[in-house]
Order: C-alpha cells, then structure tokens, then sequence
C-alpha cells in the first residue's frame, strides 16, 4: 500500500490473491491483524545539512518527494521495512552466513543453514526460513528446536505464485535435502531475523538426478 500524496491520509491498497478470495468469502474472514512500513522511495542522501534556512528545512526535499503508489508486485516493495530496536543503536542488524549460495548436486545431499546476526541479536526468538519451492529440498529444523514452527506465516514479499509451493520454518538453524528430481530446480532461500528483521536471500540450485543407462545381455 502507499500515501496517494503528502496532503491527506488516504491510503491506496491492492490486496493480494489470498486477501481478495478471504474477502470474497463474506465471512468475516479478511482481518488486518498486522502490517509493516518502510521506506523504499526515501533518499537519505538528501538530507541537506547546509540548508541556509536552519535545521527545520534540513529534510525539506525528502518531506516534498512523490511517495509510490501501491504496487501489486511484492517483489518490488516493502524491500526496506521499518523495524524497531533498542535504544542507541549506531548500526543496522546484518544477516551473516558462511555461504552466499548453494548448490546441491545430487539427491539426499544435506547442508545447515546457521545463520549469524552481526550489530545485533536474534538469539532468543531466532530465525524464519522461507524455501520459495518445497519441490526441491525438505528443510528440517537442525538447532532451536524450542522456537521451531513448521507451517508458520510466510512473509508476503515471496509473491503469490512462490507462496504456493514455499514452506517456512521458525528456528535458529534448518537442514536442507535434495529431493530426487527429473529437472534442474533454481529456488531461493529468504532468512528473516525474528528480533531485529534482518533479511537475507541465497540462490538456490539443485542439480537432475543422472539416469543410469542399465544393458541386458
């Protein structure tokens, strides 16, 4: 969703695929329970300290910049939400891992995804992995079994034709095995940090199983 313009507090709102058919159903199903914001459209390298008028006009450009409309890709918005943290933080929360990709090259293979958060922590509440195609690996809690949740939300910014074969699971560490496939499978893995919204995705490739050619004599 997004402001249409700076002078009102009109709200234009696209839903997505699963809002429109909860609403269609006229059972009172459609509830707003939770939301975010960000800043996707917001330069903050247009914040003019030298601004002759004095400190109140240093965000002048940035308060009369357009604010985007709605978009009804996910994949394109909400890329920078707004999170809150402690008091005199100085730097942003940064997803780290040992491994900016993977690449599975036979079936039954299993690599652990441990992630680490730098600046900040996501100890207690951990992390939520999302595995864009369930197609091509089972994911497994590997540590935080306390925090697990098989089956949680997904976040909406996978995209309605992702959403449908994603599986998302609450924890600090997960398992990732290769299913048998008769194809090549390019996916993606999104790591949401629980505490601070740290975000991190890794490609994903898992390699066809090769045939092998049985001769009879």
């Amino acid at each position: 969703m997004g402001f249409l313009d700076n002078s009102s507090t009109t709200v234009d709102a696209i839903l997505t695929k699963k809002g429109r058919e909860l609403l269609a159903r006229g059972r009172n199903e459609f509830k707003i329970s939770k939301f975010a914001l960000a800043d996707d459209e917001i330069d903050y390298t247009l914040w003019d300290v030298t601004n002759s008028l004095g400190s109140n006009y240093y965000g002048a450009v940035i308060e009369n910049m357009p604010l985007i409309e709605a978009v009804p890709d996910e994949n394109q918005v909400m890329r920078y939400k707004l999170t809150t943290l402690p008091k005199n933080t100085a730097k942003m929360p940064i997803l780290e891992l040992t491994t900016t990709s993977m690449n599975f090259k036979k079936a039954g293979v299993k690599q652990t995804i441990t992630p680490n958060t730098r600046n900040a922590s996501d100890a207690t509440l951990g992390y939520t992995f999302v595995l864009h195609n369930s197609d091509s690996c089972r994911m497994m809690v590997s540590a935080g079994g306390e925090v697990s949740a098989q089956g949680a939300t997904i976040p909406t910014f996978i995209g309605d034709d992702d959403r449908k074969n994603s599986i998302t699971v609450v924890a600090k560490a997960v398992d990732l095995i290769a299913r048998t496939l008769s194809s090549d499978i390019n996916t993606q893995l999104t790591i949401v940090g629980n505490e601070t919204g740290a975000t991190y995705t890794i490609p994903i490739t898992i390699s066809a199983d090769v045939p092998v050619n049985v001769t009879t004599e």
